[in-house]
């Protein structure tokens, strides 16, 4: 018999609710790699990453060692190719990470939690994908509460990223997040399809 994991992607915009789900797979006993939270992490302890992005945004965008998100946010959510570019620094190390992360799980399946699964390429090295999705409304009053923003900046965020439409079509599941359908049910049918 196989020991080989099953990997399976969780993915959707900002505000559709991922980490929320990505929760309930834990709740579970399925590990959840959250590919968003670590390249955060990435990118405040990693001093490799640091020098990178200082070259590309300028000593400025850390103050004594701190990122300063606001400023970076800035940059790259008003240009395409900023934000390219930083994905292009982040991706690599935080792939490495998950390569290392896999090879000490023992569950049978593992999920890898990211929002620009598809933008970068992650989708090609696992074998599902499921897109989390709910309507934009939803999407836009998740994030003002979470993340205390203006409703233009959400808006500049949710075009930065691929269409929902897009995510739904290229995932092999989608979950729907609107508060219409009980989330754990969408889950465990999943679950069963997959074993």
């Amino acid at each position: 018999m196989s020991n080989k994991k099953i990997k399976i992607g969780l993915t959707g915009g900002i505000g559709v609710g991922k980490t929320y789900v990505g929760q309930i797979f834990i709740n579970l006993g399925y590990p959840v790699f959250n590919a968003d939270i670590e390249a955060k992490e990435c990118i405040q302890n990693n001093h490799q990453l640091q020098n990178s992005i200082k070259n590309k945004f300028g000593e400025k965008i850390y103050v004594k060692g701190v990122l300063q998100r606001e400023k970076l946010a800035d940059i790259v959510f008003n240009d395409v190719l900023a934000l390219k570019q930083l994905n292009n620094l982040v991706h690599p190390i935080v792939k490495k990470k998950f390569d290392d992360w896999c090879e000490k799980q023992t569950a049978k399946i593992i999920i890898k939690e990211a929002a620009i699964l598809f933008e970068s390429n992650s989708h090609i090295t696992l074998d599902h994908v499921i897109c989390v999705s709910t309507n934009l409304d939803t999407r836009i009053e998740r994030i003002k509460k979470r993340d205390n923003i203006s409703r233009k900046q959400i808006i500049d965020r949710i075009e930065n990223q691929m269409p929902q439409i897009e995510k739904e079509k290229l995932s092999d599941f989608v979950i729907n997040n609107d508060g219409t359908q009980l989330i754990l049910p969408q889950v465990l049918d999943i679950i069963y399809q997959i074993n």
